[in-house]
């Protein structure tokens, strides 16, 4: 059964004075996926962020979230979604507890106190929940800022780089949160300067490149389009190296003289790999080390906004 549309941009136009930020940008979102979408800094993944979430007007197109036109119906688009920006949206002069107590009661949540102190006990808040939240650190009020867009059960969360200032364990456990928040249906919109995040968490990945989206797909698709499994290879002699290099002409990525090291493409499947290493084998050449190198996200963003793909 194919998931229906939640989010749905067509189009969508934004300009500050002369310059056009947001350039006809088109893409849409499942029920229930990890949407991520990625960007140079500046490219404008929060100005979309602030669109989607009705905080900013836009110069044309439509958008539609959760079956509600943005334009015509914000209030009910308001009422299906929860956003985190860049900077944490906290209260300093109320303790932690009764921060996201405000919140459940403008979500008009039943048991309040429950749904409070689970996420408080979730994001590792409980113990500091009756502080005041000017005594937290930068990464305690942002666990704090995340905890308070999981509460009321929205249809879609925004979370705008939302793990910026986190440390490790944090980044780790938030990251688990927002799985199992998809797992039960609920769809994350998720921008991130961090693409190990993307990688980690993403069903599908946008890049957001001079106000246009260049890539929409799976980390899968995107992977096996724009970058194969490499293998790079290093010989004993510079005779061993010419061998090499002839040899997999047809298949050579680079090659290193001064290293005396070959990379060369390797197929997507293991069996693949075995079968190159089958064939150096048959070669008479002395090889003093080979490791395959798998496709990145990382790698095939820097290439694609650098125009290099």
């Amino acid at each position: 059964m194919q998931k229906e549309k939640i989010i749905e941009s067509i189009d969508l136009k934004k300009d500050f004075g002369k310059k056009q930020v947001l350039k006809g940008v088109d893409f849409t979102v499942k029920r229930g996926e990890i949407f991520v979408l990625l960007g140079s800094n500046g490219a404008g993944k929060s100005t979309l962020c602030k669109i989607l979430t009705t905080i900013l007007p836009f110069d044309g197109g439509q958008v539609r979230i959760n079956e509600h036109d943005l334009l015509k119906d914000g209030v009910k688009v308001r009422e299906a979604i929860s956003l985190t920006g860049q900077f944490a949206a906290v209260d300093e002069m109320l303790t932690g507890y009764e921060n996201m107590k405000m919140i459940a009661a403008l979500r008009h949540v039943k048991d309040k106190h429950k749904v409070v102190s689970d996420l408080l006990k979730r994001f590792d808040l409980q113990i500091y929940s009756q502080e005041l939240v000017k005594n937290y650190s930068g990464g305690m009020r942002r666990r704090l800022d995340i905890a308070m867009s999981f509460i009321g059960d929205p249809q879609v969360i925004f979370l705008d780089e939302p793990t910026t200032g986190l440390d490790p364990q944090n980044r780790i456990a938030t990251w688990q949160l927002i799985k199992e928040t998809a797992i039960s249906g609920r769809t994350i919109f998720l921008t991130t300067q961090y693409l190990e995040e993307a990688e980690y968490l993403a069903d599908k990945v946008a890049i957001l490149h001079e106000g246009k989206i260049i890539v929409n797909a799976t980390p899968q698709m995107i992977k096996s389009t724009y970058d194969k499994q490499k293998m790079e290879i290093n010989v004993l002699t510079i005779e061993d190296f010419n061998l090499l290099s002839a040899h997999f002409k047809r298949r050579l990525l680079t090659k290193n003289e001064e290293k005396l090291s070959v990379t060369v493409n390797v197929g997507d499947h293991f069996n693949d790999s075995v079968d190159l290493l089958n064939e150096l084998k048959r070669l008479p050449i002395r090889i003093t080390n080979f490791q395959q190198k798998n496709a990145s996200l990382e790698g095939i963003f820097l290439k694609l906004v650098q125009g290099v793909v």
